[in-house]
């Protein structure tokens, strides 16, 4: 199934029913995911819903997912797992996978088919990436931009970020290699499909540095998703990254003077991963969650609340208005063909096979 079509396959509106894994099954979760609009849409759509079905629950949360592989390597070694499932980004679900650090499971056995009978793995397709990784969303990282900051003429592509001679200011920009190396070759002439072949090199990384060294007085790091929406509605900065979820969150309900620069948006997976070393109870309590939150419907009824794609294909004819404001979300997810014309497909493999080297690369530079 490829990214271009998820919002453009047809189904049956049919609720898939919960299915409980075992008798005994713990009695409270935490579920660890990223905080914000994201977070919140995932309690309306099926946290809430789901302790409503099961009186007596407990439900935590904790917003540690950016850092998720470091803590549960820590968990790890100190033999105690305290989390029971972990929403995290499609490349650090294959780094824990291959550490043996998530659990690999048969997606036709803990995950609900389709309505119309498809199996999950079917369902998922391509976007099930990892044999541990369970999908829930397709978003992007992509910029944001002030109305009225920019003049008569808004930024049109994304190579607008390193023209401070057109567009003076702060920008925002997340402390990681991730999205700002591809970008920085992007704009300094690799074309599009060559950037991670030229990022292996060395020379592809110098020249991605030095292209972000052009800026880098004039950047303003973030590390949570809410920092540049923060920056952006006070004014502190022009321009900057961050999820478009976070982006229309500001644009639509918070109604400030800003606008998406959906050039170069860079596609990305997020869902669920299960930590090896759950006991019994908490795994079956875990299952019985997953199955309920993954369904067709479920994952439909988050794009109520943000404007991601829902990653299995049968949602997509599901996803209406938002569930407050009664627009239409077609428009604003980021695989609206509108917004699609020219995107980058995150390369989660690659990124799983490097990140460790460029993470340190990049904090070197950071403190140059």
């Amino acid at each position: 199934m490829k990214l271009k079509n998820i919002l453009l396959t047809t189904g049956a509106a049919l609720i898939a029913a919960p299915m409980a894994f075992a008798q005994d099954m713990a009695d409270s979760m935490t579920l660890v995911s990223w905080g914000g609009a994201y977070q919140k849409s995932q309690i309306d759509a099926y946290s809430d819903p789901y302790k409503a079905m099961h009186e007596g629950l407990e439900v935590v949360w904790d917003e540690s997912s950016n850092e998720a592989v470091a803590k549960l390597r820590a968990m790890n070694e100190a033999g105690n797992i305290t989390w029971d499932l972990v929403d995290v980004v499609a490349s650090d679900a294959i780094r824990l996978c291959d550490e043996g650090l998530a659990m690999e499971y048969d997606p036709d056995e803990l995950l609900a088919p389709a309505p119309d009978g498809t199996p999950a793995s079917e369902d998922f397709g391509d976007l099930i990436v990892s044999d541990c990784f369970i999908p829930q969303i397709v978003y992007s990282t992509t910029f944001g931009y002030r109305t009225d900051l920019v003049g008569d003429t808004p930024p049109s592509t994304v190579c607008d970020v390193f023209d401070l001679e057109k567009y003076p200011g702060k920008r925002s920009l997340e402390k990681r290699p991730i999205n700002n190396m591809e970008w920085a070759l992007y704009c300094d002439g690799v074309a599009k499909d060559e950037i991670y072949d030229v990022l292996e090199t060395e020379e592809g990384q110098a020249r991605a540095f030095a292209k972000l060294d052009t800026i880098k007085d004039d950047v303003i790091w973030w590390s949570a998703g809410a920092d540049t929406p923060q920056l952006l509605a006070d004014g502190e900065v022009v321009m900057g990254s961050t999820y478009n979820g976070r982006l229309f969150s500001l644009i639509e309900e918070q109604k400030q003077p800003v606008a998406m620069l959906w050039d170069m948006q860079v596609f990305d997976l997020d869902g669920w991963i299960i930590p090896t070393g759950l006991s019994d109870e908490r795994l079956a309590r875990v299952k019985d969650f997953v199955y309920y939150a993954t369904d067709t419907q479920r994952l439909a009824d988050q794009a109520k609340y943000i404007s991601y794609g829902p990653a299995r294909a049968s949602s997509a004819p599901l996803v209406g208005k938002h569930a407050e404001l009664g627009i239409e979300m077609g428009p604003h997810m980021p695989t609206d063909p509108a917004n699609a014309k020219n995107t980058l497909l995150y390369n989660y493999e690659w990124w799983a096979d490097y990140r460790d080297d460029l993470d340190a690369k990049f904090q070197s530079w950071l403190a140059q």
